[in-house]
């Protein structure tokens, strides 16, 4: 295998500073003040890693780093400085080969990730939730993948949101409980999210790692973020950027150590990474960056102050440099301090003091040597990048953009049955199943109450059934006891003769009483 060149960054007089490939993944550290030259030693060490071959990752907060991607031009502050250091003659203005990216689709293609991707540590962090709140993200996590409920984008997590939440007291005794305070505050951090490019982040196509990790005519591809928008929101900003050092950590195999890295990354305002990340984050970083290189990564951080570093992961950066520091202020003066105390002395150079003296474009550097030990700390100016120093213009911008390998995979955006469509889907399905309920409810209520009319009728038909019956039999035992017409003849012609021979004789009686009281009859009187 070729030995690759060490990487000349700057010079001190005569003396050549060098960075070497074998020993960048080792991680570094960029600190200085505004304006004191940190940018354009960023797209110098950017630049020298791409032409050996090595792809970059750097995002691009106020346009300038676009210029890697042009050689550079007739700058004045650039051919003093190449004078200066005696290098005029053999300067070479040479371009990267670079893909620019934006969450916003706006300034390069658009760089998106799943709600699954980013899992519920990275997301909370985003969402600014407390201890509580990140439990039940987590809980919601673990019933979506419990249930096979794909969560790609901010809809299929407010859907998923909504269901755990309608549904709390089924999942308390598997889950744990489930508040719908918490519920509440992750809806509301997820319209806040929403409002900040949240909507556009998360989605599909994701973002391959592979499409960055690319080379053209051996030269490794520049992946520059458009980050001016997206640092508008800068936790999200923040979020990001570690979710993307996170997946090369998941993704990459282990490789030891390589003549040169596999990919370097570039965290600039690393401050905005480690302010008031909780305990779980700041161990993920740690872990991260401790064992990302094994992986073949380069992590660079990007900051004014060496003081927003926490001191684990400061521990873990072998490749420095130090440009200046204000010391106005106490905080500024224990700043100074720290970046002195952190380099290995030179006895010619009172650091502390150097710190506050350099020139822009000038710094104190220490890197790692052959033993992976740091060298003593040099004074030195920075070497001028070979590409442009500033921004291209909109138009070479597009032009780079429509040229891409990718161009046209990321633009397109899908959208497939995910957790969002399924819920909505069984939400439908279940109203569809309480509205036939309801209907058939309806529908047996209603025949219910047809069968009990029914039954009614036949009551009152079968109970008048039963009158008739007992009047026809009452009616049958009367006609029964009735004489016939010939037993009705006889007693009557009985009755009649009867009455004639009562009538005879109540006549004789009566005369014979009247004939005695009157005196007897008219015979005898005649006697």
């Amino acid at each position: 295998m070729a030995t690759i060149d060490p990487i000349l960054v700057a010079k001190a007089g005569n003396k050549e500073i060098f960075l070497l490939p074998n020993k960048s993944n080792r991680h570094g550290l960029i600190t200085g003040a505004t304006g004191t030259g940190k940018t354009v030693t960023l797209q110098k060490i950017a630049e020298s890693f791409s032409h050996i071959g090595v792809p970059v990752f750097m995002a691009d907060i106020k346009g300038d780093l676009s210029g890697l991607s042009q050689p550079a031009g007739n700058n004045p502050k650039v051919a003093a400085r190449l004078e200066q250091l005696g290098m005029a003659d053999g300067f070479t203005p040479a371009g990267c080969p670079v893909m620019f990216w934006d969450v916003f689709g706006e300034n390069g293609h658009p760089l998106r990730s799943t709600i699954s991707e980013m899992g519920p540590l990275l997301l909370a962090r985003m969402l600014n939730l407390n201890e509580t709140q990140e439990g039940v993200l987590n809980i919601c996590f673990k019933i979506a993948d419990d249930n096979g409920l794909l969560l790609i984008d901010i809809k299929d997590l407010k859907a998923l949101m909504q269901y755990v939440g309608d549904n709390a007291k089924q999942f308390t005794t598997e889950y744990g409980n489930v508040s719908a305070a918490s519920i509440g505050a992750i809806q509301r951090g997820l319209l806040t999210l929403d409002g900040q490019g949240g909507d556009q982040f998360f989605g599909e196509p994701a973002l391959d790692l592979g499409d960055m990790m690319q080379t053209e005519r051996r030269k490794g591809y520049i992946n520059i973020l458009a980050a001016g928008k997206l640092m508008q929101s800068p936790m999200l900003y923040a979020t990001f950027l570690l979710w993307m050092l996170s997946e090369l950590y998941e993704n990459m195999p282990e490789v030891g150590d390589l003549d040169k890295p596999k990919m370097v990354f570039f965290f600039d305002e690393a401050h905005l990474l480690f302010d008031d990340a909780p305990d779980a984050l700041m161990t993920k970083i740690e872990q991260v960056v401790r064992l990302i290189r094994s992986k073949g990564v380069g992590v660079y951080f990007v900051t004014q102050n060496p003081l927003d570093v926490p001191e684990k992961v400061l521990g873990q950066l072998g490749n420095r440099v130090q440009h200046a520091l204000r010391a106005f202020t106490p905080r500024d003066q224990k700043a100074v301090r720290t970046a002195a105390e952190t380099f290995r002395q030179n006895p010619a150079i009172d650091t502390a003091t150097a710190i506050t003296e350099l020139q822009v474009g000038e710094a104190l550097i220490s890197f790692l040597d052959d033993r992976g030990a740091p060298t003593m700390v040099e004074r030195a100016f920075v070497v001028p990048p070979a590409s442009q120093i500033g921004p291209v213009t909109p138009a070479q911008r597009n032009s780079i953009i429509k040229d891409s390998l990718v161009y046209g995979h990321y633009e397109k955006f899908v959208d497939r049955r995910s957790a969002y469509e399924i819920l909505k889907d069984k939400t439908v399905e279940e109203m569809e199943t309480a509205e036939q309920a309801k209907k058939d409810a309806l529908a047996a209520k209603k025949q219910a109450k047809e069968d009990a009319i029914q039954a009614k009728a036949e009551e009152r038909q079968r109970l008048a059934a039963e009158r008739e019956a007992e009047r026809q039999r009452r009616l049958a035992e009367k006609e029964a006891a009735k004489p016939s017409i010939a037993e009705q003849l006889i007693s009557g012609m009985a009755k009649s003769a009867t009455r004639s021979v009562a009538s005879s004789l109540g006549r004789q009686i009566t005369r014979g009483l009247l004939g005695g009281l009157l005196g007897g009859s008219t015979s005898s009187r005649s006697r």
